[in-house]
C-alpha cells in the first residue's frame, strides 16, 4: 500500500496505519525546536473553546437519558403543614390551638402507554447523534487549524519573496540611475524602475498584512503564537478517485451518521406522542399523621382527644383519557411532521457531504496540477530571466523586459506557494469529509483522547437526586495576553522562498 503527499493518490489505509504514518512523518520531518502541525493540533484539541463547548453540550445531552428514565421510576415525597390558630371562633366545643399534618406518599408508575420507554430510546438516539456531531466538530476545528497553519507558511513565503523582490529592485534602480548618468539608459528606463519598485513595496505591505491576519487566525484556533512552523507532513489515506472518496464518506462521515441518529430519535418521538391517548396505571401508598401536641382543649364530659393520629392507605390509580380537546392528535401530527423533516434533513446532509467530497477532491487534484505547472513555470522563468539580463547587458533587451521577467518569476513562486497550501488544505478537507481527520486518526502523542461514552455511562448510572459533577470551569486558553502579531520573520522562517511544504 502506498502513502503520498498531495501529489500522489493512494488507497485508504486502516485507521491505525493512518495514525502511524502521520505520526512518523511529523516526527521525522520536524526539528525538536520547531512547532509541528501535530503539536498545533494537539494544542487545539485541548484548548480550543469551540471543541470544549461541544464536549460540554454533549454532556448536557447525556443527561436527557436519566431525565426520561425518571418518569418511569417510583417517586416519594413528604408534605408537612403546621397550623397555629390565632383566632378561634365561638361556639366550638373542642379547641385545638395548634396542629401539624404530615403526609408521606409513594407513587409507582406501572403503565404509561409507552411514553417512558420511547422517551428513553429517543434520548439514547440523540446521545448517539451528539457523539457523531462532536466528531464533526472535532474534524471542523482540525480543518481550520490545518488551514491556519498552512496560511502562515504560505504568507511567510510570500512576504519573503516580496522582500527579496524589493531588495532586488532597489539594487536595479541604483544600477539604472548609474547607467542613466553615463548616458547608457534613458529617463524612461529610470521611471520604469521607480514605478516597479513602488509597486513592489505596495505588494510587500499587502503581503505583510496578510501574514499578520494569518497569524492571528492561527492564534484564534490554536491558542498560541505561531513560532518557527515546520513544513507539514504528507497526507496519507487520500483516495485514488472521487467514487472511492464518496463511498467512504457515506459510511463514515459523522454528519451523515448524526442525521441518521436524529431521524431514528424522531421516530421514537412519534411513538411517545401516541401514549397521550392511552390509559395510565400507577400504584400509590400514603401515610398521614395529625399531631396536636397534646394541647387540645376539651370541655368536661367530652372524650379526651389523642395527641396524634396516624392512618395509611394503599391503592392503584387508573386514568383513562376520554377527551383532551384534540391535544394528543395535534402532538402526534406535530411529531410526525418533525419526523418527516428529520428524514429530509438526512437526505440533505448526504447531499451536502457528497458535494463537499467531490468539490474537495476536485480542488485537491487541480492544486496538484497547478503545483506541476508552477514548478515548470519557475524553471522556465528562471532561465528566461537569466537570458533577458544577459541580453540587456549587450543592449538587446530593455529595462522593462528585465523587470517583467523578474515579476513573472515572482508570480510563479507565489503561485507555487499558494498551490501547495491549497493542495494540503483541500486534501485535509477531503479526509475530514471522509470521516478520517479526527484525533483518533492523527496520533496526537502525549494527549489523552476524550471519550464521550465515559460521561454517558456515568450519567446513565445515576439514580439519586443529590449527585452532581465538578463545578463549571473554563479549560480553553484566552488569547488576550498574546502580543499583537507583526510581519517580522523568525530565524526558522528564513529562506522560505526556496523551501515550501511538500
Amino acid at each position: 500500500m502506498q502513502t503520498s503527499g498531495p501529489g500522489v493518490p493512494c488507497r485508504r489505509p486502516s485507521r491505525p496505519l493512518v495514525a502511524a504514518l502521520l505520526g512518523a512523518s511529523l516526527l521525522g520531518l520536524s526539528p525538536v525546536s520547531a512547532e509541528t502541525l501535530q503539536g498545533a493540533l494537539a494544542k487545539a484539541y485541548q484548548t480550543n473553546p469551540t471543541l470544549n463547548a461541544a464536549r460540554a453540550n454533549q454532556m448536557a445531552t447525556d443527561e436527557n437519558v436519566p431525565i426520561q428514565r425518571a418518569a418511569g421510576l417510583p417517586s416519594a415525597q413528604i408534605n408537612s403543614t403546621f397550623n397555629e390558630n390565632v383566632l378561634i371562633p365561638g361556639g366550638q366545643f373542642i379547641i385545638i390551638p395548634r396542629s401539624m399534618q404530615t403526609q408521606g406518599q409513594l407513587t409507582v408508575p406501572i403503565y404509561q402507554g409507552g411514553l417512558v420507554k420511547n422517551g428513553i430510546k429517543a434520548a439514547d438516539a440523540r446521545v448517539a447523534a451528539g457523539e457523531e456531531t462532536l466528531r464533526a466538530t472535532e474534524a471542523s476545528v482540525f480543518s481550520q487549524v490545518v488551514a491556519a497553519y498552512n496560511d502562515v507558511l504560505r504568507d511567510t513565503q510570500i512576504v519573503e519573496l516580496n522582500r527579496n523582490n524589493v531588495k532586488n529592485l532597489e539594487v536595479n534602480l541604483r544600477a539604472t540611475q548609474d547607467r542613466f548618468e553615463v548616458g547608457d539608459l534613458t529617463r524612461t528606463d529610470v521611471a520604469q524602475s521607480e514605478a516597479r519598485l513602488s509597486q513592489a513595496k505596495a505588494d510587500l505591505r499587502n503581503a505583510e498584512a496578510n501574514l499578520i491576519g494569518s497569524k492571528e487566525r492561527y492564534i484564534q484556533q490554536v491558542g498560541d503564537v505561531p513560532a518557527d512552523l515546520s513544513s507539514p507532513p504528507p497526507l496519507p489515506g487520500l483516495p485514488a478517485d472521487v467514487a472511492e472518496a464518496v463511498e467512504i464518506a457515506i459510511k463514515e462521515n459523522p454528519d451523515i451518521a448524526a442525521a441518521t441518529r436524529n431521524s431514528e430519535a424522531s421516530g421514537f418521538d412519534v411513538k411517545a406522542a401516541r401514549a397521550g391517548r392511552l390509559p395510565t396505571l400507577s400504584g400509590f401508598g400514603t401515610v398521614n399523621r395529625n399531631d396536636n401536641f397534646g394541647g387540645a382543649i376539651v370541655p368536661p364530659g367530652f372524650p379526651a382527644q389523642p395527641s396524634s393520629q396516624t392512618s395509611a392507605v394503599i391503592g392503584g390509580r387508573l386514568a383513562l383519557p376520554l377527551y383532551q380537546g384534540g391535544r394528543p392528535s395535534a402532538q402526534i401530527r406535530q411529531s410526525q411532521a418533525r419526523r418527516t423533516a428529520a428524514m429530509e434533513n438526512q437526505i440533505g446532509t448526504e447531499r451536502a457531504v457528497i458535494q463537499q467530497v467531490r468539490a474537495a477532491f476536485a480542488s485537491w487534484r487541480a492544486s496538484l496540477d497547478v503545483i506541476k505547472s508552477a514548478e515548470a513555470a519557475i524553471a522556465a522563468n528562471s532561465l528566461s530571466l537569466e537570458g533577458v539580463r544577459a541580453e540587456n547587458g549587450v543592449g538587446n533587451r530593455t529595462i522593462i523586459e528585465v523587470l517583467n521577467a523578474e515579476q513573472e518569476l515572482i508570480n510563479s513562486r507565489v503561485q507555487l506557494a499558494t498551490a501547495r497550501r491549497n493542495a494540503y488544505v483541500a486534501g485535509f478537507t477531503l479526509l475530514a469529509a471522509m470521516g478520517n481527520a479526527e484525533a483518533r486518526d492523527l496520533d496526537l502523542q502525549g494527549i489523552t483522547l476524550y471519550n464521550p461514552k465515559d460521561n454517558y455511562r456515568r450519567a446513565k448510572g445515576q439514580f439519586l437526586d443529590w449527585t452532581g459533577r465538578d463545578a463549571p470551569m473554563i479549560r480553553s486558553t484566552r488569547t488576550v495576553t498574546t502580543p499583537a502579531q507583526e510581519a517580522a520573520l523568525t530565524v526558522g522562517d528564513q529562506d522560505t522562498s526556496a523551501a515550501a511544504p511538500q
